[in-house]
């Protein structure tokens, strides 16, 4: 199957109207809290630091991540997801190639970083991410940390 055709927005949390945050919070709560059935803090006091990738089919979010750098550490990409509406369409593919994109751009010459659920270290890997720790139950969901190297103008 063919990725459809997207468009992307990455923009800071103050920059969104009410609407589209309303509807950026929601996504991320329908996935990470009600379907992954986990009660967790979603809204964690980070989100107002970070940037917010929106991965847009027809104006609607399809898939998001959120890019950010904790003091002292490296980029992180993070709150990974594809819509339910969307998925099967290889937007995940997609999204992260985007959020890799725009760590490199916004925080140039810097690894980035990130904590899979385990069943996806293998996709990720295929994206240039290796294992930085061993395996880790997080809200119940087995994790893994991994990091992307600094990648040269010549390897990409």
């Amino acid at each position: 199957m063919t990725t459809p055709a997207y468009s992307i927005d990455v923009r800071r949390l103050d920059a969104f109207s009410a609407v589209e945050l309303y509807a950026l919070l929601k996504l991320r709560v329908d996935v990470f809290v009600v379907e992954q059935a986990c009660a967790y803090p979603e809204l964690d006091g980070k989100d107002g630091e970070a940037l917010h990738l929106r991965l847009l089919i027809d104006g609607e979010a399809a898939a998001y991540a959120r890019l950010w750098r904790p003091a002292g550490k490296p980029p992180r990409i993070g709150r990974v997801l594809v819509s339910p509406d969307h998925r099967g369409k290889r937007l995940g593919d997609a999204l992260m190639r985007e959020a890799i994109r725009a760590c490199e751009s916004h925080f140039s010459g810097e690894p980035i970083a990130l904590s899979a659920q385990s069943h996806l270290e293998r996709f990720y890997a295929s994206l240039g991410f290796e294992p930085t720790s061993p395996e880790y139950v997080e809200d119940g969901i087995p994790h893994i940390d991994m990091q992307r190297p600094v990648v040269s103008e010549t390897e990409r």
